[in-house]
């Protein structure tokens, strides 16, 4: 017999992006019973509200998960590592927003618009992982190609926003930005160079061969989720000086030719997916217009002639919202529609 309602713990609940998995709880009207906040001893304490109340933020502890029947983690991958574990343990079905599961085989990776039917595989682990924000909102836009005309090469290249890299990441941002104005030296903390009126060719750490560990994340997910484990892709990754909201330009090559005009018909009709494609009336996604919407924008659609099939697109999200939180929640959706 279902549940009316179910108990929810956000884990990382201060962050940037656990803030965004309370709001969009609220917003969607998802089940809750009792809502845990829980984070680390330096936030917890404070009080934040959801539906009308003021809830307390709990000190993540061994024994939070008490009762708990889904967990959304987003509060790094050293404490997924160790806590996610535990809440399984104690009964919850974890939602993990880290990159620490993404790639063992017997975790789920999803993305709910491509592959929903993996939300099955929980049961593996009782974990299921949320990918990248950028592989996200990239695959959103290529699964309903890949259907139509089956994708045999990938080429993107990122322009992530500071939020991607946390609160105090924007809060650089602005405070370097405001230094610059007002005559004073700027400080570097968070980024290895100026990110104000910069962008930076370098996200996470750098490995073996040149590629970034964000560009390798893109690459082994998208594979992953689209079940191409062959399927040739590269990436470069790049940090720009926008406070919300990742753009994304792809580059594709398909088995099948599609005309930019097949790829907008497909791309109208496809879930989670807002063509925005009126380049004569300066109509195209801009990061500004992807902030606090749950679709993903995709536009400046048009064929690349300098190989065969070969398509351009421009995709841009809320990296925040569909990114994390988002996806997050509509995993736990389908969780409890059909499978708790």
């Amino acid at each position: 017999m279902k549940k009316e309602k179910y108990n929810v713990a956000v884990v990382g609940a201060t962050g940037a992006v656990g803030e965004q998995m309370r709001e969009v709880l609220e917003e969607r009207l998802f089940p809750v019973g009792e809502l845990r906040l829980l984070a680390s001893e330096r936030s917890a304490g404070q009080f934040l509200e959801f539906r009308g109340k003021q809830i307390r933020v709990e000190v993540l502890k061994e024994y939070s998960f008490q009762g708990v029947d889904i967990a959304l983690f987003s509060a790094g991958g050293s404490v997924s590592a160790k806590f996610a574990p535990i809440a399984v343990a104690a009964g919850s079905v974890v939602v993990d927003n880290t990159a620490h599961f993404r790639m063992e085989p017997d975790v789920p990776l999803v993305v709910p618009e491509v592959n929903a039917q993996e939300i099955a595989r929980y049961k593996n682990r009782g974990i299921i992982a949320n990918p990248n924000c950028s592989t996200i909102q990239m695959v959103v836009a290529l699964k309903p190609i890949h259907d139509a005309a089956r994708i045999r090469r990938v080429v993107v290249s990122t322009y992530q926003s500071v939020s991607g890299a946390g609160r105090m990441a924007m809060e650089e941002l602005s405070q370097q930005v405001s230094a610059l104005f007002n005559g004073r030296e700027i400080k570097k903390r968070k980024f290895p160079h100026q990110i104000a009126f910069n962008c930076i060719p370098h996200i996470d750490v750098f490995l073996d061969g040149g590629y970034t560990k964000e560009e390798l994340k893109m690459i082994n997910e998208t594979r992953k989720i689209l079940g191409e484990p062959s399927l040739r892709m590269t990436a470069t990754t790049v940090r720009v000086p926008v406070f919300c909201g990742h753009s994304e330009s792809v580059n594709i090559e398909t088995e099948k030719k599609l005309t930019a005009k097949d790829v907008k018909a497909i791309l109208r009709e496809a879930p989670g997916v807002l063509l925005c494609d009126e380049p004569e009336k300066n109509i195209y996604p801009m990061a500004i217009d992807a902030v606090g919407k749950d679709e993903t924008l995709v536009g400046r659609i048009r064929e690349d002639d300098s190989v065969p099939n070969g398509i351009n697109l421009w995709v841009v999200a809320d990296n925040l919202r569909k990114g994390a939180a988002l996806n997050a929640v509509q995993i736990a959706e389908i969780l409890i529609r059909d499978h708790l």
